[in-house]
């Protein structure tokens, strides 16, 4: 039998973002096969293994939860500009006009970029909500990241393609969730109420329980649910969701701008993670969801990219820091949100809204060995005595700071170098599927 490898990696500051917030400086984590049997301060002479690593310049911290994403869409990155893809109508006009010249192969040969670009910028685990699961579900595979992958069903009334949806759901679901839990199924209603219809949700809401999994949906980025809702059904949508037992079921629920006072009481009873994106609602013209009140009402308030048709960028410590501003702006006041909180809202609050709380989003003993670690000598950590270290990560680096990336215990990145995906082939892959969709589309969109 082959022995499990002991890794020892001794570094200049260790952030584990668990309950007691320590910080070690200097210190080390001990992973035995993929999870972390020690973490602790210090360097201590006596602590070997099978592989040590000297990592004394740099910090090593959990690493990164995106929870709202499209990977596929890196295809279309920068052919959205100066549309609003938050409306029915850049929905409808331009995205759907895009979809409707693609195939699963498109996925194929992007997707595998995006987890290049997560990798690089420190993102070991994301959610993901898409059609041509299952492709991406074998590139995610191949890359080594952990990721939560909810099948994409929009339905928009057409009765053949709820049946052909919910049957291809579950089919992944059986797949995804039978293999060896690195990379999960989820369901992934586009929109509810939008392109959703009440017989489809029944039937959505009976596959998540059967699965024991959650929803990611696109919710209340506009009023468009709640202007169904109300002449419809003669309440605002949240109540309508929390009636026919939407809510029971945990869920993403991306963006969550138009919600009020009693909307967030109602969704704080239930398992339900507002997900923040705030580069991308800035860039589609929308304000921003009421965090400060959320968190309040107990909300576990969490961050994602979205696509990068709308944020062009995959950085989530770009989008700690631009959440943290935009949050400042939106309530006039400086300590809406701190720093520490976008941290966790990265790490182990965005492991909680998966699921995963009890696996990943911080260094602790019996974890799954999920880490990454930065370069201390960058200029953004300069001076080391006059910040703390939350404010670095959020204000003063960014995602090219990152230098190792370690998922189960398995490297995907050293020393910048990515070793689970050739990015060469990755982004000429990506060139050409976006160069065939021009084709396809016998040229640029009109309008």
């Amino acid at each position: 039998m082959e022995s499990v490898k002991r890794m020892v990696i001794w570094a200049g500051a260790v952030l584990t973002v668990d309950k007691e917030a320590h910080v070690y400086v200097p210190g080390y984590v001990v992973v035995v096969g993929e999870k972390i049997v020690e973490v602790g301060k210090g360097h201590p002479v006596s602590l070997v293994g099978d592989e040590v690593i000297h990592a004394e310049g740099k910090l090593v911290m959990p690493g990164l939860v995106n929870c709202h994403n499209h990977t596929p869409m890196v295809l279309t990155r920068g052919m959205c500009e100066g549309v609003s893809l938050f409306t029915m109508d850049g929905f409808l006009h331009r995205l759907r006009y895009f979809e409707s010249f693609i195939d699963e192969t498109f996925a194929s040969n992007t997707v595998p970029l995006s987890c290049a670009e997560m990798i690089r910028l420190g993102t070991t685990c994301f959610a993901d909500q898409y059609f041509y699961t299952k492709n991406i579900y074998e590139k995610v595979e191949e890359s080594g990241l952990r990721g939560v992958l909810a099948y994409g069903i929009v339905e928009l009334g057409d009765a053949v393609r709820r049946k052909n949806e919910l049957a291809s759901c579950e089919a992944f679901l059986e797949e995804a969730n039978g293999g060896n839990g690195r990379v999960r199924g989820w369901v992934g209603p586009h929109a509810f109420f939008v392109d959703n219809s009440l017989d489809l949700i029944a039937e959505e809401i009976a596959l998540a329980k059967k699965y024991h999994c959650g929803f990611h949906i696109h919710f209340a980025t506009s009023n468009e649910e709640n202007d169904w809702c109300i002449p419809h059904y003669g309440m605002r949508a949240v109540p309508m969701m929390e009636k026919l037992g939407i809510l029971d079921v945990p869920v993403l629920g991306a963006h969550s701008i138009t919600v009020d006072e009693n909307d967030i009481k109602i969704l704080a009873a239930h398992p339900f993670n507002p997900v923040l994106a705030p580069s991308s609602s800035m860039r589609s013209g929308f304000p921003a969801m009421p965090a400060k009140a959320m968190l309040q009402a107990g909300l576990n308030v969490v961050l994602g990219t979205d696509n990068v048709c709308s944020s062009n960028s995959y950085d989530m410590f770009g989008e700690m820091g631009t959440a943290g501003k935009l949050m400042t702006n939106r309530e006039h006041d400086v300590n809406a949100i701190t720093a520490k909180e976008l941290v966790y809202m990265a790490t182990i609050k965005g492991a909680k809204a998966l699921g995963l709380e009890h696996e990943i989003g911080s260094l602790e003993v019996g974890k799954k060995a999920d880490l990454i670690a930065l370069d201390l000598r960058d200029p953004g950590f300069i001076p080391i005595c006059g910040q703390d270290w939350y404010t670095q990560l959020v204000y003063s680096v960014s995602g090219m700071s990152v230098t190792d990336s370690l998922v189960d215990g398995k490297w995907l990145m050293r020393d910048r170098q990515l070793l689970t995906v050739d990015m060469d082939e990755a982004m000429q892959n990506s060139e050409n599927a976006t160069s065939e969709l021009i084709k396809r589309m016998g040229g640029w969109p009109k309008g």
